[in-house]
């Protein structure tokens, strides 16, 4: 499969996964037996999907003089998603009110963080992609700082590297690893027609039984069905 791969531009393969939900995304993940479901993160409020390059952030707990806690936003190039790991930390926020419209302005395509965020109204009124696990309006100021950019960090059980592709919609958010997205793209698209032909021969009068037995339904995520 890796040798029928072609180079496409980001916008491109952007679009081709736009098309796509997180449903189908995370069954290719499974079917490659990759890890990439982020579990137990969602959308704050409704918002556009979400769907760009990571630029990772990494918090700890604060020295006794703490360091800085958002100044790496004017680092953030355009269309790039902003992945944060707070530990997945709910007593203090790392993204509030005015990260999100700084954000906004520099066309960020999103956040996503391991931890919780405030003031979401900012988020619902800019119609801002933000993706957590919770909200709480305690401030992590001199509670957490930054100690690092550009690094390696975690969503829970999903390892994030700067550059990887991040997909969020209504279901939650997954990531496809830099080096594996067009393999996954291809994957994904192959079990979405699988489970198209099944809804069209459902509404032809099939039974889901039959329809799902025609189409390999109970294969679809499994590694055999991508040999066939």
């Amino acid at each position: 499969m890796h040798e029928l791969q072609q180079e496409r531009t980001d916008q491109e393969l952007f679009d081709e996964y736009g098309k796509l939900s997180t449903a189908a995304v995370s069954d290719a993940l499974d079917a490659l037996r990759l890890p990439g479901s982020a579990a137990g993160l969602g959308a704050v409020v409704d918002c556009r999907r979400l769907i760009g390059r990571a630029f990772t952030v990494r918090y700890v707990p604060a020295a006794l003089e703490p360091g800085s806690v958002g100044d790496y936003i004017d680092e953030v190039p355009a269309g790039a998603v902003v992945v944060i790991d707070n530990a997945a930390r709910t007593d203090c926020t790392v993204w509030g009110g005015i990260l999100t419209e700084v954000a906004s302005r520099r066309a960020l395509a999103g956040t996503v963080i391991n931890g919780v965020c405030r003031d979401v109204a900012t988020s619902r009124e800019l119609d801002y992609p933000l993706f957590t696990r919770g909200r709480f309006m305690r401030t992590g100021k001199d509670r957490v700082e930054v100690p690092e950019t550009g690094g390696p960090v975690s969503l829970g059980d999903v390892r994030v590297l700067p550059g990887d592709l991040l997909i969020g919609d209504d279901d939650g958010v997954v990531v496809v690893p830099r080096s594996r997205e067009a393999e996954v793209l291809e994957v994904a698209q192959r079990l979405q027609a699988a489970e198209d032909r099944i809804v069209d021969a459902v509404r032809g009068g099939a039974s889901l039984e039959e329809a799902r037995r025609a189409n390999g339904y109970h294969q679809l995520q499994r590694a055999g069905y991508l040999t066939n």
